[in-house]
């Protein structure tokens, strides 16, 4: 195993220590391991708050700051992280005007996030969730029930900080974040399997040569095993998948904001190449690409390969996707 650690079981401590060091912006309690933005409170804003196992960088913590999300909340990695953590973020970005709760679609997310949004209702607050569900590959997973969250959070999580950020209250923010995400499809593809420092070797066997269609963000299974395809193929089944659910909400040829994104080890030489393809694919399908945005943003630690995101946007999602932003590993118009 060679890794940048000091050990699997200070992986994420050490993790947390190094983004406070790097970003005084941000209050990062390493150890209960939530991150909140210093200024959560001020201006009455409502606060978004996301969370997960840690090995997807730079979700979650890196989108909390301006414009996206007031808080993050982190478990073990790919491993949820607990109602406690989530109640505690909750309280410490509310500022009377409730709490979008944005959960990705895994059972143990699920499961903690309804359950800190009771204890969290118990002590006062106004909760709203949004369940993120964005993945066409399989209808259920070895971690869901129905479609599994990855992509799309990006989208929800912006589009409903952004929201926030104007001063939107709770239900309009919400609306936002359940629209974008019904709006939103993605597809993913591995070409190596990653490695958790607790275990120290690949999660799964993928032999070389070949490629998994439609991975998840933990490495579980996809649509199936092929033989190695170019970037070019690639594009082509991935869109294609995309396109057949997004077609089902129309229009065929609205807008889109594109995401690709890479899985964690694929540079951007290549993800910029496989974009191209992407925007070849869409061109060719008469699908306009309003806003695209490409690198490492849902990962799966050190997993070679990449997923597309595309949204159906309409100008209000468009200007909300715009809007200014500052966090850790997103920023513009500031």
């Amino acid at each position: 195993m060679r890794m940048l650690i000091n050990s699997p079981q200070t992986v994420v401590a050490d993790a947390l220590r190094g983004m406070s060091a790097a970003h005084p912006e941000l209050d990062v309690d390493v150890e209960r391991r939530v991150v909140v933005r210093r200024d959560a409170r001020a201006g009455g804003r409502v606060g978004v708050v996301s969370g997960g196992g840690s090995g997807h960088e730079p979700l979650h913590a890196g989108f909390v700051g301006y414009g996206m999300l007031s808080a993050a909340c982190l478990g073990e990695v790919f491993t949820s992280p607990v109602p406690e953590q989530m109640v505690r973020a909750a309280a410490a970005v509310d500022s009377g005007q409730g709490v979008l709760f944005v959960v990705k679609n895994y059972t143990g997310d699920v499961l903690n996030f309804d359950m800190a949004a009771e204890l969290a209702e118990e002590d006062g607050l106004r909760i709203e969730r949004v369940l993120v569900d964005d993945d066409v590959a399989v209808t259920d997973s070895l971690f869901t029930a129905g479609r599994r969250g990855t992509g799309a959070t990006l989208f929800v999580e912006k589009i409903a900080g952004a929201a926030a950020e104007e001063g939107a209250p709770l239900e309009r923010v919400a609306a936002l974040a359940r629209r974008v995400d019904a709006c939103s499809r993605s597809f993913g593809v591995a070409l190596s399997a990653c490695t958790t420092p607790a275990k120290g070797s690949p999660t799964f066997d993928l032999p070389d040569g070949e490629l998994e269609l439609g991975i998840g963000i933990h490495g579980e299974p996809g649509r199936e095993r092929r033989p190695m395809m170019s970037a070019r193929e690639i594009a082509e089944v991935a869109v294609a998948a995309v396109l057949e659910e997004l077609a089902q909400i129309g229009p065929a040829d609205g807008p889109v904001l594109a995401l690709v994104n890479g899985m964690g080890a694929t540079p951007l030489l290549e993800l910029y190449g496989f974009h191209a393809e992407v925007a070849r694919v869409l061109a060719e399908r008469g699908v306009p690409v309003a806003r695209a945005l490409v690198g490492n943003y849902v990962t799966s630690l050190d997993m070679a390969g990449c997923s597309v995101t595309l949204c159906r946007a309409d100008e209000e999602v468009l200007r909300l996707w715009d809007a200014p932003v500052r966090t850790a590993a997103l920023r513009w118009g500031l």
